[in-house]
């Protein structure tokens, strides 16, 4: 009779050990550029006013940066229409809320003037800054956008910095349909305080 319990103990410690595998197998690993306590890594960028921008422009105040794929997908559009209930609080918190994108200029205007509100929109037409922080996704922009915006594009991804442009908080999406909560967000930002 023990050997049976033992047996059933030895299969459900075999079980847990396999599903947590599984789940860090699946799990985006954060780029050594943006391992929290390291600084912010150098990039440029334009606005949707074509204005130009450095990382170097984000000191003095802490900044939450987003990281969107494009007009295309679905779950970043859903996930800036989430921010649009947040962003009077992050800005209230005294961060800066900035949204990246590969998309075109054109495109990110559309987006700003749809949604109303002061989110900064940067643009890395080129990918030089998901190249310069590891999260290029390759060949993930699908065959019917391709003409507009490319084959690549950037991993979903989640930055806080502090007012000294150091990383605070770094969050890949685990898949594409998976992304940050606001409120994450929100928590991460008020331990800078």
């Amino acid at each position: 009779m023990q050997s049976i319990f033992w047996i059933i103990g030895v299969a459900l410690i075999v079980a847990m050990a396999a599903r947590l595998f599984q789940r860090n197998k699946d799990r985006k690993h954060i780029p050594a550029a943006l391992q929290p306590g390291k600084p912010l890594p150098r990039f440029q960028a334009i606005d949707d006013k074509g204005i130009s921008h450095e990382s170097s422009d984000l000191l003095g105040a802490p900044a939450v940066l987003i990281f969107v794929r494009g007009g295309w997908c679905p779950f970043c559009s859903a996930q800036v229409v989430q921010l649009t209930s947040y962003y009077k609080e992050i800005l209230d918190a005294g961060a800066r809320l900035i949204l990246i994108t590969p998309k075109p200029l054109a495109t990110t205007r559309r987006v700003a003037e749809f949604f109303k509100v002061d989110f900064e929109f940067w643009l890395d037409s080129s990918l030089s800054i998901a190249d310069t922080l590891g999260i290029r996704d390759k060949n993930a922009v699908p065959s019917e956008f391709n003409s507009e915006y490319g084959n690549d594009t950037i991993w979903p991804t989640s930055i806080i910095i502090d007012a000294n442009g150091i990383i605070r908080y770094t969050e890949l999406s685990r898949a594409i349909v998976d992304r940050p909560d606001p409120q994450t967000l929100l928590i991460e930002l008020k331990k800078l305080y």
